[in-house]
C-alpha cells in the first residue's frame, strides 16, 4: 500500500535539459515560466511516496517545451494525447512531417506538449500506479487509421487521408504509429485523478493558457476547465472522449452499435471526476439521465442527456470551448451529443466540423494525416476569432 510522506511538489522535477533551471513551481506572486531557448523540457508535479520499502515519487508529469524566435500570441498552446499515445503525437507525423507543435510554433504560439502522468516520459510504474493496459494494433486498424476497410460505423467508408494509405499493418505509416503505442493505466478513473492536478500545476507555472485536448485527454480539459477558468483561455475539445454518459460498441450493418453495459462510464456525463454543478450535485444519482428517442441523422447515435431539471456547469460556461470533428471518424458519431450535453448545462461550445470546411477524408488521428496542416490551421483559425488579448500593464 502506498504511504504518502512528503507532500511538496519535488524540486528535482523542476530542471530543463539545455536551458536555464525553471522558475520555482508557481506560487503566489510569482511569475510565469517563460522559456529561456527555443526548445527543452521539464516536469511539473511528483510527490514523494513509500511503495513497500522503496521512496519513489507519484504524479510527476513530462513536459515539452518549443517556442518561436518571436512569440506573437498572447497565449501558449498546451497539446495532451490520448489512450496509449504519448506527446509524440504533435512532435511530428509517422511518415516524416512536422508535427501539430511545431505548426503552432510557426504561426508564433509557444507550445507545451505532455505526456500523461504514469505513461511514457512521465514514468510508467504498476507498482505505484496499478495495472497497466495496451491497445492491440486490430482496435487501431478498424476504428482509428483503416476503418474504410472494416466500416463498423457509418462515416468509415469516408476515411482518405492517412498517409498512404490503409492505415493497416504493412503500411509503413501505421507501422510507425502503432511502434509509438505504450501501456497506460487500466483505471480511467485514476488517470483522471492524477493528471487533472498535473496540468493545472502546469497552468499555475506557465499562466493562462489554451488547452487542446485530443480524445481521452477531453476529459481532463473539461475538469481542468471547470476548476480553474480562470487559467483556461480556451478548450480545443478534438474529438473528446464520449459519448456523454455511457460508452458504445460499433458492430457494423443496420443496427452498427449497442451501449456497453448499464453502468455509466462518465458518471457526470463528460467525466469520472465532479464537476461544480448548478444546483450542486452530491453524487452522480443527482443526474438523471435519459435518452433521446431518436438521433439527429441515421450516421449518429441516439444520445444521453440530463433529464428536466437541468444541472447547469457555470464554470464552463465561462471558458470558450470548441469541439473539433474529422469527416470519418468514429467520433463524428457522438461529438454532436457531447455539444448538445454542455449546451444543455449552460456551457455552448462552439462546433469545427471539418468537412464544413472542406477539409474531407480524416480520421480521429487528424495530426498524424496526410492533411494535418489543413487540420492544424482551421483550428489556429478558430482560436485567433476566441481569445483575446490581454490587456497591456
Amino acid at each position: 500500500m502506498l504511504r504518502e510522506t512528503v507532500a511538496g511538489v519535488l524540486t528535482l522535477l523542476c530542471l530543463a535539459v539545455g536551458s536555464a533551471p525553471c522558475a520555482a513551481e508557481q506560487g503566489s506572486g510569482t511569475a510565469p515560466f517563460k522559456p529561456q531557448q527555443p526548445s527543452g523540457y521539464f516536469f511539473v508535479g511528483g510527490r514523494y511516496v513509500r511503495v513497500g520499502d522503496k521512496t519513489t515519487a507519484l504524479g510527476q508529469m513530462f513536459v515539452d517545451y518549443r517556442a518561436p524566435e518571436r512569440i506573437t500570441q498572447p497565449y501558449p498552446v498546451v497539446m495532451v494525447h490520448g489512450t496509449a499515445q504519448t506527446g509524440t503525437n504533435f512532435l511530428g507525423t509517422p511518415d516524416g512531417r512536422p508535427g501539430w507543435a511545431d505548426r503552432f510554433a510557426a504561426k508564433g504560439f509557444a507550445v507545451y506538449v505532455v505526456d500523461q502522468v504514469g505513461r511514457g516520459r512521465s514514468g510508467g510504474d504498476p507498482e505505484t500506479y496499478g495495472p497497466y493496459a495496451r491497445l492491440p494494433a486490430e482496435d487501431l486498424e478498424t476504428v482509428f487509421t483503416g476503418q474504410e476497410r472494416f466500416s463498423l460505423y457509418p462515416q468509415a467508408k469516408l476515411h482518405s487521408q492517412w498517409p498512404d494509405g490503409p492505415g493497416v499493418r504493412g503500411n509503413a505509416a501505421f507501422d510507425q504509429f502503432y511502434l509509438s503505442q505504450v501501456p497506460y493505466i487500466a483505471s480511467a478513473l485514476k488517470s483522471e485523478e492524477l493528471v487533472d492536478p498535473a496540468l493545472i500545476a502546469l497552468l499555475e507555472k506557465i499562466g493562462p493558457a489554451i488547452l487542446l485536448t485530443h480524445s481521452q485527454a477531453g476529459v481532463f480539459g473539461w475538469a481542468v476547465s471547470d476548476q480553474r477558468p480562470d487559467l483556461v483561455k480556451a478548450h480545443i475539445a478534438v474529438e473528446p472522449n464520449g459519448p456523454t454518459f455511457y460508452d458504445i460498441r460499433f458492430k457494423g450493418g443496420t443496427d452498427w452499435y449497442e451501449r456497453v453495459g448499464d453502468a455509466r462510464a462518465r458518471p457526470y456525463g463528460i467525466t469520472r471526476v465532479p464537476l461544480h454543478f448548478e444546483p450542486p450535485v452530491s453524487a452522480p444519482t443527482d443526474i438523471t439521465v435519459v435518452q433521446a428517442e431518436t438521433a439527429t441523422s441515421p450516421d449518429k447515435i441516439r444520445c444521453w442527456l440530463q433529464a428536466e431539471p437541468v444541472h447547469t456547469l457555470p464554470n464552463l460556461a465561462r471558458v470558450p470551448a470548441v469541439i473539433v470533428t474529422a469527416e470519418a471518424s468514429f467520433r463524428a458519431t457522438m461529438d454532436d451529443c457531447t455539444a448538445a450535453f454542455l449546451t444543455q448545462a449552460g456551457a455552448k461550445p462552439d462546433r469545427l466540423v471539418l468537412a464544413d470546411h472542406g477539409i474531407h477524408g480524416n480520421g480521429h488521428m487528424m495530426m498524424l494525416e496526410a492533411n494535418s496542416d489543413a487540420v492544424s490551421d482551421a483550428i489556429i483559425g478558430w482560436i485567433a476569432g476566441h481569445t483575446r488579448t490581454p490587456a497591456r500593464p
